[in-house]
């Protein structure tokens, strides 16, 4: 990788809000460059973001995609799944969401539902659990040989930081939508996430697919290390094309426009 930024900024102090735009308008430049290298060499990447409810996964995510063309960084976000789907093969239904060449996929929470939630909440049974353990590095490897470029983030976030998180989406409306009654549910067994957590990463944890930890208590904290780090694991060169002059515009002759009274237009409310 080429003039990668580097925050360098100290775990011990709080983040400015100029700092902050200033550092993420770098690494966003970087991931431009890394997307169109991602094209350019055909790769192949997925990138699964994991944790808590509330742990700043989704806005990792937005800042990512932000400057991102969605034809070559696209995020896979999949809801509970349907009566067939529950039927299937575990990994089935996220088979068909896998990058091809010159892709990136963004997974907001992936086939690790079953090693947290759907362990924790009684969702799947005992054995299905445990399969799953036995079959997903095998699964990840399969993928890894295949050519897939696998990267893990487990966003982590304390018990006080995600119970105020908790409380300032009840008093934001824009944000309300966020707490589910399953968030609700997670609240009270912190614990036992912990130890879902815990057991998945004894697991899953492998030299070939390894667990990167995101320090999630300071949002801003954690979306410029990961961003920062993501574009460390990818070695890519920039392919920025020259900058250029816009040539000259041709007289449109011949063109009449139709009549503006004809158009509906938007109402200029503001």
């Amino acid at each position: 990788m080429e003039n990668q930024p580097n925050p360098g900024i100290s775990s011990e102090r709080k983040i400015g809000t100029k700092e902050y735009f200033d550092e993420l308008n770098k690494l966003q430049i970087e991931l431009v460059k890394l997307q169109e290298w991602i094209k350019h060499k055909s790769l192949k990447v997925v990138v699964i973001f994991e944790g808590r409810d509330a742990a700043g996964k989704g806005g990792t995510i937005k800042r990512i995609t932000q400057s991102l063309n969605p034809r070559i960084c696209r995020v896979v976000a999949l809801g509970t799944p349907t009566e067939k789907e529950k039927t299937q093969w575990y990994f089935q239904r996220y088979v068909p969401h896998l990058p091809a060449a010159g892709e990136m996929v963004l997974f907001d929470r992936s086939w690790y539902n079953r090693a947290g939630v759907e362990k924790v909440m009684g969702f799947c049974t005992k054995d299905e659990y445990w399969e799953f353990l036995r079959s997903c590095p095998n699964f990840e490897r399969m993928l890894i040989r295949s050519g897939i470029i696998l990267i893990k983030y487990w966003f982590s976030v304390s018990e006080e930081e995600q119970e105020r998180r908790f409380r300032n989406r009840i008093k934001d409306p824009t944000k309300r939508w966020k707490l589910s009654e399953m968030d609700l549910k997670s609240r009270e067994l912190f614990m036992e996430y912990s130890k879902a957590k815990d057991e998945m990463f004894a697991y899953t944890d492998t030299k070939i697919s390894p667990w990167y930890v995101v320090n999630a208590d300071n949002k801003k904290r954690a979306r410029l290390n990961c961003i920062h780090h993501l574009l460390s694991l990818i070695p890519y060169k920039d392919l920025t094309p020259d900058t250029f002059e816009l040539p000259e515009k041709k007289e449109n002759k011949g063109y009449m426009r139709p009549p503006l009274e004809e158009m509906t237009f938007v109402p200029e409310v503001y």
